[in-house]
């Protein structure tokens, strides 16, 4: 890997509290954060960025997405989740192909990089082709096949616990170890309970977590109470799916008890807000959780539900509407939302040394130009990467070091194909015309 000076950025200090370091140098070597500030004496880089008027900060974890649903972004508009699901995407995933979710995949990456996203949590289904799609992007992933655990026949593509678990084998610290995988059972609403003991028993001799849906809506609540005599959150502690590594998405409809449940060590919540707001569902309690110590990371969910990758905006949003919901203006501070963003993300990952900036860290950091007019006057940087920032502002994106964002341009992936081919698996996906498909010259 090479040595790169990045001169001159004011750099956004996460650790051990927020602070902000105006014009510094800092030095990456080995695919790691050699020092921020003074140069050590001997460095001689290989490379040298300009970095006047940017801030430079850690990379953002996507702890909860779907990510080639982006075929599907746009086809399932103005409906409640049960229509969302049952008249639309279920509809079009029943005709989903392997290929689709490489180039879904792909077309995610490009999005997400171009949003500052460094690291993404993906459950979905042909998880083999979007692990190509990580490899080949540069970015950190944790990939779960989405299984439901009522035999092949009822699976997407036939899929069985074998064949994920086979997949786990495989690819688990794979792409310099920028990949991990986890079960992924979809939720205890969907799969059986001798299911989920078979996936608990399968992670715990794969040394690997797992990563479901948990607890969406009172109804499903209601509908556990009734099927096995307990609370979805108190029902998948009993099968021991909480005792080793778990990414539970989402947990909107928990009382005190499933948040003592939730807080136990190794366990952590992906919090969607955007998700929620557009298909009119319950939010969850993120300041309760917070204040019960569960460990929350923020996740944008599928583009198909909430239309984009943007943690930004995820991140605008979770402060947002927890300071409306508590009448509370103090509610999750700047320095809280930057956390849920960055470290909070990387560690429900497993990426625990990432989602930081300081000497000794992973080089997973990204570059933003702080010199456009909602920036100004740049009173308060981190504050106005919270409220203010989108997108377009992100100028470089490094992971381990290596530039996947280099002013503007992706440095790693041919997005000019990828446009192409996933506008033109999506039209076959969702039954459209192809005379709509863009053209490609490459």
């Amino acid at each position: 890997m090479s040595r790169m000076l990045i001169e001159g950025a004011d750099a956004l200090l996460t650790e051990p509290m927020l602070s902000l370091r105006r014009g510094v140098n800092l030095a990456l070597d080995g695919g790691r954060i050699l020092a921020i500030g003074d140069v050590p004496p001997g460095f001689v880089p290989d490379e040298r960025l300009d970095a006047r008027g940017l801030l430079a900060l850690p990379g953002f974890f996507n702890a909860h997405c779907h990510a080639a649903m982006s075929l599907v972004r746009g086809f399932a508009e103005d409906l409640p989740f049960p229509r969302w699901l049952n008249e639309k995407i279920w509809v079009a995933e029943s005709a989903l192909e392997p290929e689709d979710v490489y180039w879904g995949t792909a077309l995610a990456a490009c999005e997400m990089i171009r949003a500052g996203i460094v690291g993404f949590a993906d459950h979905y289904f042909f998880m083999d082709r979007a692990a190509r799609a990580v490899e080949e992007s540069g970015l950190k992933a944790l990939l779960a096949w989405c299984l439901f655990g009522l035999g092949p026949e009822r699976e997407v593509g036939g899929a069985s616990l074998e064949e994920t678990t086979a997949f786990v084998r495989a690819h688990h610290g794979r792409a310099e170890g920028r990949l991990r995988c986890a079960l992924g059972p979809h939720s205890p609403y969907m799969c059986p309970p001798e299911f989920l003991v078979a996936v608990r028993r399968e992670a715990e001799r794969f040394g690997v977590g797992v990563h479901l849906h948990l607890s969406e809506s009172e109804e499903q609540v209601q509908a556990s109470l009734a099927r096995h005599g307990r609370r979805p959150v108190a029902q998948v502690a009993e099968l021991g799916l909480l005792d080793g590594p778990c990414l539970a998405a989402h947990c909107i409809a928990v009382d005190e008890a499933d948040l003592e449940l939730l807080a136990q060590p190794g366990v952590h919540v992906a919090h969607t807000p955007k998700t929620y707001m557009k298909l009119a569902m319950q939010m969850a309690p993120l300041s309760r959780q917070l204040g019960a110590g569960v460990r929350v990371a923020l996740g944008t969910d599928g583009p198909a539900s909430n239309f984009d990758l943007n943690l930004l905006e995820v991140m605008r949003l979770a402060g947002l509407v927890q300071k409306l919901a508590t009448q509370d203006a103090e509610a999750l501070p700047v320095a809280t939302l930057l956390a849920l963003a960055t470290r909070a993300g990387a560690e429900a990952l497993g990426f625990p040394e990432s989602g930081q900036l300081r000497a000794g860290a992973p080089a997973d950091l990204i570059l933003i130009d702080t010199r456009r007019p909602h920036f100004v006057p740049r009173h308060d940087l981190a504050a106005a990467v919270v409220y203010a920032a989108h997108p377009a502002d992100v100028r470089h994106v490094f992971v381990d070091g290596r530039a996947l964002l280099r002013d503007g341009a992706l440095t790693t992936l041919d997005e000019e194909r990828i446009l192409y081919e996933a506008e033109r698996r999506a039209l076959r996906l969702t039954g459209q015309p192809l005379t709509q498909l863009r053209r490609y010259e490459g």
